[in-house]
């Protein structure tokens, strides 16, 4: 009886019922044929003690950032000043996308927001000049999973709101990670460029034009300056920094790019609330699902099973990101971890895995489920705008899926690239 409530959760997940009453239905249904009702109450305190936490306030905030971003133009001057620079290059609107994405990060933290803002600019432009819209929503799709790795990232605090985990200290984490899967995505770029004899600008933008993309771009690219400094220099929290970036958006919107009137406020309002009331819903649901799981002993079971297989780390955290990827091709990246960490994290911690390393490799393992089919969330978005179909953008995407994957064998492998920037910060011994 054990597992019962994980075998009504299969049967809902089959039928496709939404994850919030997934998360509250398995467990309540499995605690009442257990006749343990008196548990039922646990459920639906910790549903409220889930929503009600400080650091959790940072999400709203990151996403009423992002609006404000998006509405207020601050993506298209990061695009100019990005093509201003290397948009001459063979490929050169391809990578352009990619570097806008790496600038993009500092201020929105999600994947999803970042595919249809910056597919919306690029996909076009890209088929403008000739490049395939296949290919073209590929490059977007593959690049929009930077954005959630490099802070401010939301599936980071997601991550260490349920496993009580230093947010500073995956941001930090994330920053390498995040530059690296930046840097394998140019380089596929190039091969295919050189081999595709794809697009190229007739000439280099003069200086005068990259003065005056940049000048455009300055106050924009300062977020992830702001953020980041104010966090590391102790200035202000994570989440409140995350309240720091959705007033400095607004303010680049109304007075800076006078993009964002004051009657568009309200929708943006709405918009970012809605979005918020879905994420803090999920998170709760998942608190109440992550103390069931911790009632009934299940991360011990798990751990017991895991080590009678193998007790070796290396080995152990390949067969644990293999899971991940199959389990980040079928479920969005939020409930996957809400579910899974309490699960895994105390497994591995077990054998001597920092937390924070493995906090920050399974957060990226799940991020780039968002671009693996069939449900990857990114996918759809890409699909919508590009109006190409889901199966034939998965086709131009595996070689730009390859190199992330190379890139998360690499930071599983070499923890010093994860744990470099938070130990040099003092977040790690």
């Amino acid at each position: 009886m054990t597992f019962l409530y994980i075998w009504f959760f299969a049967g809902f997940l089959i039928i496709g019922m939404p994850m919030v009453y997934m998360m509250l239905l398995a467990p309540g249904i499995a605690l009442y044929l257990e006749g343990k009702e008196v548990f039922l109450n646990l459920l639906f305190q910790r549903l409220f003690a889930g929503i009600d936490s400080f650091p959790l306030m940072a999400l709203p905030f990151f996403i009423l950032a992002g609006e404000m971003m998006t509405a207020g133009g601050v993506t298209q001057r990061m695009v100019n000043f990005a093509n201003a620079l290397i948009g001459h290059l063979r490929g050169g609107l391809a990578h352009v996308t990619v570097c806008s994405a790496v600038m993009l990060a500092g201020g929105c933290g999600s994947a999803v927001a970042d595919a249809s803002a910056l597919g919306s600019i690029m996909i076009p432009a890209m088929r403008k000049s000739g490049y395939s819209a296949r290919f073209s929503s590929a490059v977007v799709a593959a690049s929009a999973v930077i954005v959630s790795i490099i802070p401010p990232s939301g599936i980071f605090i997601l991550y260490a709101f349920i496993m009580n985990v230093s947010v500073a200290a995956m941001f930090a984490g994330g920053v390498i990670a995040g530059l690296l899967i930046a840097i394998a995505l140019m380089i596929v770029i190039a091969i295919r460029a050189h081999f595709e004899k794809m697009p190229r600008a007739d000439k280099r933008a003069s200086m005068a034009v990259v003065l005056k993309t940049g000048r455009e771009a300055f106050l924009p690219l300062m977020t992830p300056v702001i953020l980041i400094g104010g966090i590391i220099g102790g200035v202000f929290t994570p989440t409140e920094a995350a309240a720091i970036a959705a007033v400095y958006s607004m303010i680049l919107g109304l007075f800076y790019t006078k993009e964002i009137k004051f009657s568009g406020l309200p929708g943006i309002f709405a918009r970012t609330a809605l979005s918020s009331a879905v994420i803090l819903m999920l998170v709760g649901a998942a608190v109440s699902f992550a103390s069931v799981v911790s009632l009934k002993g299940t991360p011990q079971l798990v751990s017991s099973f895991v080590l009678s297989i193998t007790s070796d780390p290396y080995l152990l955290f390949f067969l644990i990101n293999v899971l991940l990827l199959i389990v980040g091709m079928l479920m969005d990246a939020g409930p996957a971890i809400l579910i899974l960490a309490p699960i895994l994290a105390p497994v591995m911690t077990h054998l001597g895995i920092d937390p924070v390393h493995f906090a920050v490799v399974m957060s990226i393992n799940m991020i780039i489920g968002l671009i693996t089919p069939p449900m990857g969330l990114v996918l759809f978005v890409i699909s919508g705008i590009s109006r190409e179909r889901v199966e034939a953008i998965s086709l131009q995407l595996l070689p730009f899926l390859f190199a992330e994957l190379c890139v998360l064998a690499l930071i599983t492998y070499v923890p010093d690239l994860v744990l470099m920037l938070p130990r040099a910060l003092g977040y790690v011994q």
